[in-house]
């Protein structure tokens, strides 16, 4: 296209909130903020539209000398499975912006500056090349989130924002230290194709494996790294839960699709059955914790950990089933998952309340809002025609040829989500009317109805013609399985 389309992505987000940082008006500044995110879309959607599907070459690349010295670049590209979560980025910022239109009211510059600085910054960890770089997209996550939960959160939002900290700044600590080793003995590159091609041995492997796996598992989270994600989601207001359930939890399963697999085909294969494990535990143990909440937003929190279990357990059977499903559960859970922390926010804006017992009767006051309610439901318990069932499908069918145990775990773990979720549903919608008559509320509005049609379109998009997600990730899911299995098993 003759344009360094994937530094338009991930910068246009910068330069808008340069401009709005001129703004006097709360108005002016949401309305900008809108028209940013909407063109940033624009330029992703123009990206897939000439994206190659039938290699798994970087596309879009970019390279430019940064520190020479140290053989750092600034380098950016795309293969088939960071493509759809440039996309998803883009598309759940925008959908942020209208979640904030209302809900924040108080510093609403501050505010849009830092979700406009938070969606360049995880733009940037799914196009980076350069390990270096990619670091320095992964640690500055922190600021712009750890402000949008301290200082927009709930009344517990200053504990929440330093354990959120906390935890992710111990996981980035040990990440670098694994860069760091990665370089030297890496050929003293920062270049992530390079360094994916290297051979190194087993015993350094393993030591990086171990370092990468407390990082990436504080991010996704897995269980027992897992305490700090309900208290965020429950203290960040609604564009806060949406961005953290729908792109950054998705960083830490990235992160073992981009060096854990490829860097460490030996150890990633090695410890393979560890990490199944792990998996099926926290598919089991977030849907008992799940199934125990009265908290609409601990409840969706919980069941995010049960749902990136079937994440890890696709991307370590290490088969090319598991890893489909595995991506595109990635890809799923971020639009239904983030559908649903939307629509928690959006009855609380109403209600002032999160309590399940609270609520009954929702079907009669706001008929809208609890049919599309009840489709983002049934999406997450992986009802067949929705996107979610695809995505588990193929997990269950990779865990299940990797190891049964595992598989019938997975199984258990889905028959608990439908049970929270159906329990969840019909007391919110069909029980007695309480908040109904009580607040009078009104149903869901024109910008409201923006927010929601795009996610609801995925949701049935992908459960009924799933081609051309997986076609996009095809050929990169099928070259990164024949280096892991030709390096993984010494060939």
């Amino acid at each position: 296209m003759g344009l360094p389309l994937l530094s338009l992505i991930v910068f246009t987000p910068v330069a808008g909130a340069a401009v709005l940082m001129f703004l006097r008006s709360d108005d002016a500044v949401r309305r900008t903020a809108l028209a940013v995110t909407i063109l940033d879309l624009a330029l992703c959607v123009a990206m897939l539209a000439s994206f190659d599907t039938t290699t798994h070459e970087m596309q879009f690349t970019e390279r430019r000398l940064w520190v020479p010295a140290l053989g750092i670049t600034y380098a950016l590209g795309i293969d088939g499975i960071s493509a759809l979560f440039v996309f998803l980025t883009a598309l759940l910022g925008s959908i942020c912006v209208l979640a904030s239109w209302v809900a924040i009211d108080r510093k609403v510059k501050a505010f849009m500056v830092s979700l406009l600085s938070m969606q360049a910054l995880m733009l940037g960890v799914f196009c980076a090349l350069d390990l270096f770089l990619f670091y320095v997209f992964w640690e500055a996550m922190l600021i712009p989130m750890y402000l949008i939960i301290g200082v927009w959160g709930g009344e517990g939002r200053v504990y929440a924002a330093f354990k959120f900290f906390l935890y992710t700044l111990a996981g980035s600590l040990l990440f670098l230290i694994g860069v760091i080793v990665l370089y030297f003995n890496g050929g003293e590159t920062f270049d992530i194709p390079a360094l994916t091609a290297q051979d190194l041995p087993f015993p350094v492997q393993s030591w990086l494996f171990f370092a990468f796996l407390i990082a990436f598992a504080v991010k996704v989270p897995m269980v027992p790294v897992h305490t700090w994600l309900p208290d965020a989601h429950v203290q960040a207001p609604t564009a806060g839960s949406i961005i953290l359930a729908g792109v950054l939890l998705k960083m830490g399963a990235y992160g073992f699709l981009r060096f854990s697999l490829p860097m460490l085909p030996e150890a990633s294969v090695y410890y393979s059955t560890l990490m199944l494990s792990l998996s099926a535990l926290a598919i089991v143990y977030g849907g008992l914790l799940a199934l125990a909440q009265d908290d609409l937003k601990k409840l969706v929190a919980y069941s995010s950990i049960s749902h990136m279990g079937f994440v890890t357990m696709g991307i370590f059977a290490l088969n090319l089933r598991g890893l489909q499903g595995g991506i595109l559960q990635m890809f799923n859970h971020g639009v239904t998952t983030g559908a649903l922390f939307l629509f928690v926010g959006l009855i609380y804006e109403r209600t002032h309340t999160r309590s399940i017992a609270e609520y009954g009767g929702l079907m009669k006051a706001a008929p809208v809002y609890t049919a599309f309610l009840a489709l983002f439901t049934l999406s997450s318990m992986a009802l067949p025609g929705t996107n979610s069932f695809i995505g588990e499908l193929l997990v269950l069918s990779g865990g299940f040829a990797a190891n049964l145990a595992v598989g019938a775990a997975a199984v258990l773990g889905a028959l608990l989500g439908a049970a929270y979720l159906l329990g969840m549903y019909r007391k919110v919608a069909l029980g007695p009317a309480s908040v109904g008559v009580r607040f009078k509320i009104r149903d869901v509005n024109a910008r409201e109805l923006a927010a929601t049609l795009p996610l609801a379109v995925f949701v049935l998009w992908v459960g009924l013609y799933p081609k051309p997600f997986l076609n996009i990730m095809d050929a990169s899911v099928e070259h990164l399985l024949v280096q892991v299995h030709a390096k993984g098993s010494g060939q």
